[in-house]
Parts: C-alpha cells; sequence; structure tokens
C-alpha cells in the first residue's frame, strides 16, 4: 500500500559534462565542465519484490542521458540555470510517473580549491492545465 509519505527517488550524482555556457567574454566559444548530479522524486510503485520489472521503477541512465546527450549540441547556455531547467523538462517530458527533480550544477572552471560553486534548481510537475 502507498502512502502520502511514500517517495521514491532516483540519483545520478557527480557526473562531468561539458557544456556551452557562462556570460562573461572568457566564457563563450568554448565548453566548460559542469559537475551534475541530479534527484528525481518518482510515482511509488505499491510493492517491490524481487522480481519487479524495470518498468515499475525508471532507468538511471534516462537521468545520465538528460544531462548529457540530452542537451541540445551547438546550443549555448547564458545561464547554469537554464541548463538545470532543460533537464527538469527532458525527464518530465520523458516519463508522465517523474513527479519532481532537483538539479545540482557546479561550475568546475571558476572553482578555486575545493569550493563549489553553482546553483540548486528544484521544479515540481507542472499541474496539468485547469487543475489547482
Amino acid at each position: 500500500m502507498v502512502t502520502r509519505s511514500d517517495s521514491l527517488i532516483l540519483e545520478v550524482n557527480d557526473l562531468v559534462v561539458d557544456v556551452l555556457t557562462g556570460i562573461y567574454s572568457e566564457e563563450t566559444g568554448k565548453p566548460q565542465p559542469l559537475r551534475i548530479s541530479i534527484a528525481a522524486r518518482y510515482e511509488v510503485a505499491p510493492r517491490y519484490d524481487p522480481d519487479t520489472p524495470l518498468d515499475a521503477s525508471k532507468n538511471y541512465m534516462d537521468l545520465k542521458f538528460a544531462a548529457s546527450e540530452g542537451l541540445p549540441k551547438g546550443v549555448h547556455f547564458k545561464l547554469i540555470e537554464a541548463v538545470a531547467d532543460h533537464i527538469c523538462e527532458t525527464l518530465f517530458a520523458g516519463d508522465a510517473r517523474v513527479e519532481a527533480v532537483t538539479v545540482k550544477i557546479v561550475k568546475l572552471a571558476i572553482a578555486q580549491g575545493d569550493e563549489q560553486i553553482g546553483i540548486t534548481l528544484h521544479r515540481e510537475r507542472p499541474l496539468p492545465h485547469g487543475a489547482r
């Protein structure tokens, strides 16, 4: 039995992807490395038995795809917020059971030492038109 407090969160962490992003002249025209982590809240199945098939969950590779091959080639994202938004939209469009997505992006090229400079964007699936 699924309760309101049940949740399933699939994660991909610390994926390093080169993305065209930035607003400063030294950032534009060449890809820069971003460390991307994704957590997707997913509709929970009533039960997960040892022989539960993959289609009762989400393939982790879908998360990895949204943050790598799913990003449009040759498109320059001025803000890393736009990169995160694109990842969220890709996951929502790919599976109606994805309820919410959190994307954390760290800009590796501007870090000095062990600091992590970046953003975290959380999106809930948009309600259907007319729903409240």
